[in-house]
């Protein structure tokens, strides 16, 4: 395992967040334990940010936004490669911040459904380890 410098990532690093991969995220609940949830999501390493589309009823998206503990883990594997990236997450129904986020998931994955009620959960990673 090693702690990358996110301002300097690796090669095999970078190809892994392009890569299609599903992932999980870990979001902390009001009870203290971890809750997981299968999820696509998209990197931008210039500001350090991830996010991951949903709509504003998700769980998700309610969890994040009530503001219990918002430190997450977005956690990707394939096989013996893996990634966590941890940081505080927010969320936002902001037209450019959620069409950024459809752009960005569209681009690594497929376009998303329409949806009216979609928001972006953003995270400002301030950690990511693993082996790439």
């Amino acid at each position: 395992m090693a702690t990358f410098d996110l301002d300097a990532l690796p090669d095999e690093v970078t190809l892994f967040l392009t890569e299609r991969h599903l992932a999980t995220l870990t979001v902390l609940a009001p009870d203290g334990g971890p809750r997981v949830t299968p999820v696509g999501f998209t990197y931008e390493p210039a500001n350090k940010v991830a996010r991951v589309i949903t709509w504003e009823t998700s769980w998700k998206a309610k969890h994040v936004a009530a503001g219990h503990d918002n430190r997450v883990c977005i956690a990707s594997v394939d096989g013996g490669r893996w990634l966590a990236l941890y940081g505080r997450a927010t969320v936002t129904d902001q037209p450019e911040a959620v069409a950024e986020g459809v752009r960005r998931y569209a681009e690594r994955y497929r376009p998303p459904k329409e949806r009216d009620d979609r928001v972006v959960i953003e995270v400002a990673v301030d950690r990511m380890v693993g082996r790439a």
